[in-house]
């Protein structure tokens, strides 16, 4: 038996006295004698080792249903060398192209036999983020994946734990990452443009956060989309993703006579924005033609139904996973951002503009 093999068997041994009748834990000596095979068979089969008959292996998985035998991780990892953990880091899990990009990153991790551990950052502060790549130093992973604006990795002081492979999720980060994001500024300008082409003079932007990278991509896309078709952009109503957003700056925009078509920069926004509108007595599409930007779930319920633009969140999390596994095997400096594609989803909230 090799020596991390011989460190699994002892620290899975629970010598501990009995309290309450509990029985100790099943080592891996206790699996081998009950399916009759040694300790090494015992461990090529928990390490998912070739070598072993099906039937031997079957015999060994039943033994450690039966026993309730649970392989040690942590000598599992210094046998392998890694610890097959994936760390997340994010800022917030109330938007959701982070909840959607987070959920595809777990579900391509554990197609690859790896786990995730999520770091979320309370504050969207250098000193928060300096924190949560501190933590790894106490956690056992073997990469990050890191879904938030790239200026807060930018902090002078900010040192990444040897060895451990970054991919970021903000096409902003330009050489310095490895990079998979989708294609903002594509996606909005598909959206000015189907606008523009239903015949409208000009397009209305009812725009994220001012310090939202996302936010400025989809606002920049606006801005030369209409120029480059000889339109002059009206003015700028900000909100902050939320839909309680939208409706306030849906007020300002309902009031404007001259407005038939709002391109809005996320699905929540365009939600407030159709109430405003509604509240002003402003019709959707006969009026004002309004168009989002994620195709979240509900868009196709919304009254009338969202003209949006559709971000492939699981292609972005599957992409990211396989980024950043292959810069940990090929132990290579990749750098380069790889755009997912959007495409534009029209629905009934989008049409020409009144006679």
């Amino acid at each position: 038996m090799d020596t991390a093999e011989g460190v699994a068997d002892a620290r899975d041994a629970d010598t501990r006295p009995r309290r309450g009748g509990r029985v100790p834990r099943a080592s891996m000596a206790d699996v081998a004698r009950l399916a009759g095979v040694s300790s090494q068979t015992v461990s090529r089969v928990a390490n998912g080792y070739a070598g072993v008959t099906e039937e031997t292996r079957q015999q060994v998985l039943s033994a450690m249903k039966e026993l309730g035998y649970r392989p040690n991780s942590a000598a599992r990892a210094l046998k392998r060398g890694e610890f097959r953990t994936i760390g997340v880091i994010t800022f917030t899990l109330a938007t959701t192209g982070n909840v959607r990009t987070l959920e595809a990153i777990a579900t391509s991790a554990a197609s690859e036999g790896y786990a995730v551990t999520l770091l979320p950052v309370a504050v969207p502060t250098q000193d928060e983020v300096r924190g949560a790549f501190s933590r790894l130093e106490e956690l056992a992973v073997d990469a990050v994946i890191v879904i938030m604006e790239v200026h807060l990795l930018d902090a002078a002081s900010l040192k990444l734990p040897p060895h451990v492979q970054v991919v970021v999720v903000d096409s902003d980060a330009g050489d310095h990452y490895t990079v998979v994001d989708t294609d903002q500024a594509g996606g909005s300008r598909a959206a000015v443009r189907h606008l523009l082409d239903l015949g409208h003079d000009t397009v209305w932007h009812l725009g994220g956060p001012e310090d939202s990278f996302a936010a400025q991509r989809r606002t920049d896309a606006w801005r030369h989309t209409l120029a480059e078709a000889g339109r002059t952009p009206p003015p700028l109503v900000r909100g902050d993703w939320s839909a309680e957003s939208g409706y306030r700056a849906g007020l300002e925009i309902a009031a404007r006579k001259e407005c038939t078509a709002v391109f809005a920069a996320n699905d929540q926004m365009a939600l407030g924005l159709l109430r405003a509108l509604h509240e002003h007595g402003r019709r959707v599409p006969e009026d004002v033609s309004v168009i989002g930007f994620d195709d979240i779930p509900e868009a196709g319920s919304f009254l009338p139904p969202l003209t949006t633009v559709h971000q492939d969140f699981a292609e972005v999390g599957r992409l990211c996973v396989r980024a950043v596994l292959r810069k940990m095997r090929e132990a290579g400096p990749e750098r380069g951002t790889t755009l997912v594609p959007t495409r534009l989803v029209t629905r009934a909230s989008t049409a020409p503009p009144p006679a």
